[in-house]
């Protein structure tokens, strides 16, 4: 017996659509500015990011904020060690971890960097929308995320408030 096939209305596949659209042109178009002006990756940017806004990490919970596997995120942070934007260093209470931290060559060049990528930002989504669409916007996806995200490991802490400088 087969099962039956689920459909989509047209107005979840217009949104479903929509999102999927989103969600694969937005990070190929931020990877190509990072890269072009910064030569960083989008990842990459997350990466030194969520150092900033959280401090220095373990590699397995860097590696669960930013949303990647483990040896991705080891890949990722020893091409920034070798280009001396981050630095492993013995865990303050776990002398059996290590901590990633971002080193002062780390933060200049986020600094640098964030300027471009929030114009980005600006131009490819932001500007696009007045403030009810943002409101409805975020509204709109925060039962998604938290459904995607339920232990909210991804991002900002639950106890930080999004960066009001638009990212």
């Amino acid at each position: 017996m087969s099962e039956k096939l689920a459909r989509m209305t047209p107005a979840q596949s217009r949104a479903w659509l929509s999102l999927i659209t989103v969600a694969e042109l937005l990070p190929v178009a931020l990877d190509a500015q990072l890269q072009r002006d910064d030569a960083l990756t989008h990842y990459e940017f997350i990466l030194l990011s969520t150092l900033q806004r959280r401090g220095p990490q373990r590699l397995s919970d860097l590696a669960a904020a930013t949303n990647a596997t483990l040896p991705r995120t080891s890949k990722v942070v020893t091409r920034l060690r070798e280009r001396g934007l981050v630095e492993r260093t013995d865990h303050t209470t776990d002398r059996r971890s290590v901590e990633i931290r971002l080193t002062g060559a780390g933060r200049r060049r986020l600094v640098h960097a964030t300027p471009g990528h929030f114009d980005t930002v600006h131009r490819l989504v932001l500007d696009h929308l007045d403030e009810s669409q943002l409101n409805t916007l975020a509204d709109t996806l925060a039962p998604i995320v938290a459904g995607l995200d339920p232990q909210h490991r991804f991002g900002p802490m639950p106890d930080q408030a999004p960066d009001e400088s638009g990212d």
